[in-house]
């Protein structure tokens, strides 16, 4: 029963990669794509094939194309704290939210965005870690100059001895 629930109310469910890209660029074009989830492959060379089979292999862009799709073309509410939390795939919509017209969305409104993001990561400085800790440069310096340039990091997985 549970997974019944779960979906019919996800609007992911019987979406196949293909059809939710093409579905995405026939609307935006790859440029807009671009300018809003930074991911190369809608910029150097793009196609429908070369980027399904990109994304495919990597989760991370597979699911920020999926939050796209979800919350700027379906124009979904935003998810709750704990539905955030899951993949895009495994969201759960509730009956009463339906999906709406695609957001109407621009090259100048994109860059505005990214500015922000940008501000945004600037102000919580860039590489420290999520807990709140202070990066430690120093320490990481000091262990990679005690691992040496000569040691095949490698060598372990291939069987083979460090010198």
């Amino acid at each position: 029963m549970n997974n019944e629930i779960k979906y019919k109310g996800n609007p992911l469910n019987g979406v196949s990669l293909k059809h939710l890209l093409t579905e995405v660029v026939d609307h935006y074009g790859f440029e807009i794509l671009f300018a809003y989830l930074n991911i190369n492959c809608f910029k150097t060379n793009p196609s429908i094939d070369s980027s399904i089979k990109f994304l495919k292999k990597t989760d991370w862009a597979r699911e920020k194309v999926e939050v796209f799709y979800l919350y700027e073309f379906k124009n979904l509410p935003k998810a709750s704290s704990e539905q955030f939390l899951l993949p895009p795939r495994d969201r759960v919509i509730p009956a009463h939210q339906v999906p709406g017209e695609p957001a109407k969305l621009s090259l100048e409104d994109a860059e505005r965005l990214r500015e922000k993001r940008e501000k945004k990561s600037a102000e919580r400085g860039r590489g420290a870690p999520r807990e709140g800790k202070p990066y430690n440069r120093e320490k990481r310096s000091s262990q990679s100059v005690s691992v040496g340039r000569d040691i095949d990091p490698w060598a372990k997985s291939r069987g083979k001895s460090e010198p």
